[in-house]
């Protein structure tokens, strides 16, 4: 078995990716990385050799700058990449921002993966997937996508409409402010074994069914009442008036697929992937882990220090089960509806528990699946613009639900400006044959 792993994020991510691979797997597995950066291919090989030799699996390193030798005859290939997210979101809130002091401007739309902030995300990390189908396509035309990149509801859409299956995982329901765990512990549930339903679009799950393990009563009332209190927040309490569920996981992200809100403003300077220092930390442990083989008690402390920053998602797990049809139970994987999700088409990107064994049968409420349907639209018109589609940018901006109250004329001169801004990696619009 061949697992490529491709973008920027991987460096930071190989830790966690490789300690998923020796909990899940029972073969031996080739690993192939791409990195361009000649000094971070050398250190990203030896910790994978020493990783993999430690755990006696077996299997080959390739670390290469040829994106076709990396991706040649994959069976899985782990997609985490982004383009220059931090420095683009900037120019995007800086062009967002008011002229005048004290004018705010637009930058309630400077958000990370909706508004217009999210389009011009969606459009430069279509860009960097389009690039890799093309390549995809002739060198793994039967490998398996496991996208960590967002917008997921972008990336997974445009590796499924390049022909590969595709499966997305970013922050887990389960965590968070609002993650379940911390819904039952403030509406006196903690504690108590549940079966939940939690499903929705990417980074916007809603609680829609949850009941105790042993007795079967219905524990979702007391989650109801605990956000009618407005001790889970004035948004959840809110949105759960409007729309008849409560909001599970981060519910910025939430925010961000809706039109504006009072008590909300983005987070200005959002987190995309690692900080200067933390880069600095890791690439000293890999070196200390992959210096000693993990053979001493300082090689053993590096690793443990970078497993101790991995996140959550067990993306190699996810790929095993789909590749060897072996049973899986996973919360918050996206991927295309196809009947998982009542009320949605099966085009839609949905995110919501995999079940290879007992899939879940859930229905969103009838206001609640109206937006989801809006969303979701305005999810694949972004997706499509990648291409270089001005059209569908032009629908996106008529008819995207974050966007109401706005004067949608001016914005759609605002969205040619910051096209015009990022010509220099979306390269796609200012050819011949654009639309």
């Amino acid at each position: 078995m061949k697992i490529s792993l491709i973008g920027q994020d991987i460096p930071s991510l190989l830790p966690s990716l490789l300690a998923d691979l020796l909990f899940s797997a029972r073969q031996p597995a080739d690993i192939a990385i791409e990195e361009r950066n000649e000094a971070m291919a050398d250190l990203l090989r030896r910790y994978t050799e020493t990783c993999l030799d430690k755990a006696g699996l077996g299997g080959g390193v390739l670390v290469t700058r040829d994106r076709r030798e990396a991706l040649s005859g994959a069976d899985c290939v782990i997609y985490a990449g982004d383009v220059m997210p931090a420095s683009r979101f900037r120019q995007d809130r800086e062009a967002l921002s008011g002229v005048e002091e004290g004018d705010a401007g637009l930058t309630d739309q400077a958000r990370v993966n909706a508004g217009i902030g999210g389009l011009m995300h969606s459009l430069r990390q279509g860009s960097a997937v389009l690039d890799v189908t093309d390549v995809l396509r002739e060198a793994a035309p039967g490998a398996l996508v496991i996208t960590l990149g967002q917008p997921l509801s972008t990336t997974v859409r445009l590796f499924e409409e390049a022909d590969f299956r595709c499966y997305g995982l970013g922050p887990s329901p389960l965590q968070g402010p609002n993650g379940l765990p911390a819904l039952m512990k403030l509406a006196g549930l903690e504690g108590r074994e549940a079966e939940a339903g939690m499903a929705g679009l990417p980074g916007f799950s809603w609680l829609l069914s949850l009941s105790d393990r042993q007795t079967g009563e219905d524990l979702l009332p007391a989650v109801g009442q605990a956000a009618e209190s407005g001790k889970l927040g004035q948004l959840t309490k809110r949105w759960l008036k409007l729309y008849g569920a409560v909001p599970v996981g981060t519910v910025t992200s939430h925010a961000e697929r809706m039109p504006q809100q009072e008590d909300y403003s983005p987070d200005p300077d959002p987190a995309f992937g690692e900080t200067v220092e933390r880069r600095k930390e890791r690439i000293l442990w890999m070196n200390r882990a992959a210096e000693n083989r993990l053979g001493d008690a300082e090689g053993q402390m590096a690793q443990m220090l970078l497993l101790s920053r991995a996140p959550a998602t067990r993306p190699v797990q996810l790929a095993l089960a789909l590749l060897n049809r072996s049973s899986l139970r996973m919360e918050g994987v996206s991927r295309l509806n196809r009947g998982a999700l009542a009320g949605l088409p099966d085009s839609a990107v949905i995110e919501a528990r995999l079940d290879t064994e007992s899939p879940q049968a859930l229905t969103l409420p009838g206001d609640l699946r109206d937006l989801c349907l809006e969303a979701d639209d305005a999810s694949r018109l972004a997706a499509h613009a990648a291409y270089g589609s001005r059209s569908d940018i032009r629908e996106w901006v008529e008819t995207a639900p974050e966007l109401e109250g706005l004067d949608r004329l001016y914005l759609q001169e605002a969205v040619e400006r910051m096209l015009d801004m990022h010509d220099d990696i979306l390269p796609r619009f200012f050819g011949d044959d654009n639309d």
